[in-house]
């Protein structure tokens, strides 16, 4: 508990802002998983547009200081490097390598 009226109001804004901050860190966690995911499933109109709005949002985030400037920079940084790779989209119905499958052996 607060002992002053002072320290008191101090604990509301900071928790004020932390549930800010939670949302916020939120949402930006999961714009770069739509990104990404986006990526691995062979989107590419959809990849632009995600990256516009988490850089935009990155960026925002760093204004507000709920996340550092540095960090925002290197979260878009290694969000691009991930998207320049290119992506292999695997089936889930064909085997990985159809040539290592052994036969039974005959008894």
């Amino acid at each position: 508990m607060p002992h002053t009226r002072s320290a008191a109001k101090r604990h509301r804004q900071s928790e004020e802002r932390r549930l800010r901050n939670k949302a916020t860190l939120t949402e930006l966690k999961t714009l770069k998983k739509k990104v990404l995911r986006a990526a691995h499933d062979g989107k590419p109109e959809e990849v632009t547009t995600l990256y516009r709005e988490l850089t935009s949002s990155l960026d925002k985030a760093a204004s507000a200081n709920a996340i550092h400037r540095h960090a925002a920079s290197r979260t878009k940084s290694r969000v691009a490097i991930a998207l320049a790779k290119p992506q292999v989209v695997v089936a889930k119905t064909a085997p990985k390598n159809p040539g290592t499958v052994k036969p039974a052996p005959a008894k």
